[in-house]
């Protein structure tokens, strides 16, 4: 059987917040909040190696910044565990980005962890300013960077795209998701994500949240076209997806040949060693 290899899981749990309208909720039932609890997780699992994010949500910056610790002592305790840092693409969060920016070269840390759902815009000139400092870093450090996709607003492939093509010739990006929702996985599986790497761009994804007839047409368009086995990576996105289903779901359409190796183990390797 291949190795199971999580290229995408969370750390941490959000307090309480009345999300949409409604009352204080805390949907987050399977987060982990200590490093045990995690490490059990990935046996019971049968996880080989994991990178771990912190987990973020609610409209508090210092939420989020502050499980960066927590993941990094997470990658300093056990091998198999490599962790990303949370950084934002908002203009008022340029100190804190600086904060966790310098924790960048610590031993463990493989990735950078942004997303637009707090706020921010791929092409307002507010967020561009830590947009640029961001990828620099991933630049510099050999870093990859993960981006949130989902349909519509600012997280909307349409607009995340524009990462990409700004800088994909110089950094890794992973895109969550794979597009995120019907229309981004129409858009990206359609011919952006195959573009891109013609193109030479370095991006990724994995398929987290996928809808079911997604991972099928990917693992279809990969052996039609003949490239990106090497740029799909199996991800559970504990809490907020749950591992079995991403399991089966990425195992069902990828099976257990070439393809099936390269998502659940090599790929992984390739990017977080």
């Amino acid at each position: 059987m291949t190795s199971i290899n999580d290229a995408h899981r969370h750390l941490g749990r959000l307090p309480a917040f009345p999300f949409y309208g409604g009352p204080a909720i805390s949907p987050d039932v399977t987060a982990r909040t200590t490093i045990d609890e995690l490490i059990a997780d990935l046996d019971k699992e049968g996880v080989e190696r994991a990178l771990v994010l912190p987990n973020y949500g609610v409209p508090d910056p210092d939420v989020a910044f502050g499980f960066n610790n927590l993941v990094l002592e997470a990658a300093q305790s056990d091998d198999r565990i490599r962790c990303g840092l949370w950084v934002s693409p908002k203009g008022s969060d340029s100190d804190r980005n600086d904060a966790a920016l310098a924790l960048a070269v610590e031993e463990g840390v493989v990735a950078l962890k942004t997303s637009f759902l707090l706020g921010g815009h791929p092409t307002d000139d507010d967020s561009l300013e830590q947009l640029d400092k961001i990828f620099a870093t991933a630049a510099e450090l050999d870093l990859t960077v993960h981006v949130h996709t989902s349909p519509g607003a600012a997280s909307d492939i349409d607009q995340v795209g524009t990462l990409v093509e700004r800088y994909g010739d110089r950094s890794r990006v992973h895109l969550v998701h794979l597009g995120g929702g019907m229309s981004g996985h129409m858009k990206f599986i359609g011919g952006r994500f195959f573009d891109w790497i013609e193109q030479g761009l370095k991006v990724y994804t994995d398929t987290s949240w996928a809808i079911g007839f997604a991972p099928i047409w990917l693992a279809q368009e990969i052996e039609r076209r003949g490239i990106g086995h090497d740029r799909v990576l199996f991800a559970s996105d504990l809490p907020w997806g749950d591992f079995a289903g991403e399991y089966h779901r990425l195992r069902a359409a990828a099976g257990d040949g070439e393809l099936g190796r390269a998502v659940f183990d090599e790929n992984f390797s390739a990017l977080y060693g």
